[in-house]
């Protein structure tokens, strides 16, 4: 079963990088593969958020969707998805932001997936696997986009 796991320090800090993840609707915009994401229910539970989303993905010929529980805790500074509908045997991907003192963070992004048919896993496995390593890049950037390019964090990566 593939998985993957990074931790990265940004020059941005740990809410600022929870909201950027956590809004998922602009995921299209620079996600790697992503191609469409639409919110299709949204519940409040005490402090955190539950989205159901459904996620359209696209690479060359190849284009598939599916669902995903997606529950944001931003007491917690983590996000938590889990596999809903879709091509996948399974799919959990957790985000957690920790403060890393001048204005940084340390984001970790975790992925275990499985597609359900063997030789889909085979032909598609490993461009996903670009894709997630690629995850990282994507999402420093975006927040230098919104946030403003600031300089790196003192400790290297």
């Amino acid at each position: 079963m593939p998985s993957f796991h990074t931790t990265r320090r940004v020059a941005h800090n740990a809410t600022d990088m929870f909201a950027l993840v956590a809004d998922i609707e602009r995921y299209p915009e620079f996600v790697p593969l992503c191609k469409g994401l639409r919110v299709l229910k949204r519940e409040h539970h005490g402090t955190h958020e539950t989205l159901t989303a459904r996620m359209s993905v696209a690479y060359k010929l190849f284009s598939e969707s599916f669902t995903c529980r997606v529950v944001l805790r931003p007491e917690e500074h983590a996000i938590v998805v889990d596999y809903l509908d879709g091509p996948f045997r399974k799919l959990h991907n957790r985000w957690t932001f920790v403060a890393a003192g001048e204005g940084a963070s340390q984001v970790g992004f975790f992925l275990d997936y499985e597609f359900k048919a063997r030789a889909f896993q085979m032909m598609m496995g490993a461009v996903f696997d670009r894709a997630f390593r690629k995850f990282a890049d994507a999402f420093e950037a975006r927040a230098n986009a919104v946030y403003g390019k600031r300089q790196p964090a003192s400790v290297p990566r």
